[in-house]
């Protein structure tokens, strides 16, 4: 590695044409790779500080304007993580589920039930006032996404920015997203084609440690024809989850993390342990052989949050659109 980066400013040095001046930020782009401050996924790239010059103030008005919303509303925590993830998964990490109107992915069934819209705009108005025409919807909900990790008691990480927003939004696209039933296989596939490994799954479901299921979304795993129910649910906590999600009340939510859906910790992966992971796709994380490890692993503290954030980074580098490939809305819920 200390040859390669020797070697390539070797050769930037040696370059004929051009000025000093673009030697310098050539070499400059090079050393910050170099330091790990400058991510690359997919071939685009995003930096920690993006907007230091532009827009110093960026970072304490996201996390101002989300801090004001979740201590009103502590389930607007789960929900902007949730809205992040939704996000890359379609399209990379261009904000294209924030776009209102029909067939748009904001309309796609599994995103019918996203929340915390109003907690982007309300940040976006702010930094329009600022700052008009400089920051991102994308970059504003991958800061915001962070912000509600820390304000339910996680980690924080240094958040790469530079992303422009998306020009378009379908909701059939909406399919590459991870569904509550599929097995690790699908899982591993779904991720493996955003670039993101086998760690980056089990550590980003790991995110289920706040936030709520609706009961339509493992309802035949505790309810039956034949009267049984899925093997892999612990016995006794099946009647907890009749209590309740009685049956035919589909829209009723429980907690992803039984008795912790505030707070940011490790129980997520004690649960799945214990049989109590209330979706299929996360309970398989434990069942299967291949994710056991990890998720043992990571009942750990430290580990988990360390490579959350690392994963998280990770994730918000998906499809990142840079120059012409995208805009700055001048509002999040539509094209400019």
């Amino acid at each position: 590695m200390h040859k390669l980066f020797t070697l390539s400013i070797h050769n930037i040095m040696k370059m004929e044409g051009g000025n000093n001046l673009w030697k310098k930020e050539l070499l400059l782009k090079l050393v910050l790779v170099a330091m790990g401050v400058v991510n690359t996924v997919h071939g685009h790239g995003t930096r920690v500080g993006f907007y230091s010059r532009t827009c110093p103030g960026v970072e304490s008005i996201v996390t101002s304007t989300v801090e004001s919303h979740v201590r009103s509303d502590p389930t607007l925590a789960a929900s902007i993580l949730r809205l992040h993830f939704h996000d890359c998964f379609v399209r990379g990490c261009d904000a294209s589920v924030l776009i209102a109107g029909s067939a748009t992915e904001r309309t796609a069934p599994p995103n019918v039930n996203l929340r915390g819209y109003e907690v982007i705009d309300d940040a976006k108005d702010k930094l329009e006032a600022l700052c008009p025409g400089v920051v991102s919807c994308a970059d504003i909900l991958a800061l915001a996404a962070r912000d509600s990790v820390v304000l339910s008691g996680g980690r924080s990480w240094k958040v790469p920015t530079g992303r422009k927003d998306g020009r378009v939004s379908i909701g059939s696209e909406t399919s590459s997203l991870p569904g509550p039933n599929d097995t690790v296989s699908v899982q591993k596939r779904k991720f493996r084609d955003k670039g993101l490994n086998t760690i980056d799954l089990v550590v980003l479901a790991g995110g289920h440690t706040i936030g709520t299921s609706a009961c339509q979304f493992f309802a035949d795993r505790i309810y039956n024809p034949n009267g049984t129910t899925d093997p892999s649910i612990d016995p006794s906590f099946v009647p907890f989850l009749r209590q309740i999600c009685p049956q035919n009340q589909p829209t009723k939510r429980v907690a992803l993390d039984t008795h912790s859906q505030f707070k940011f910790d490790t129980s997520y992966f004690a649960n799945l342990k214990r049989g109590r992971g209330v979706l299929r796709s996360d309970q398989a994380l434990w069942t299967d052989p291949s994710t056991r490890p990890f998720v043992q692993k990571y009942l750990a503290t430290a580990p988990f949050n360390y490579q959350f954030g690392n994963s998280m980074v990770k994730m918000g580098n998906i499809g990142v659109k840079q120059g012409d490939e995208g805009e700055i809305r001048n509002k999040c819920s539509a094209i400019n």
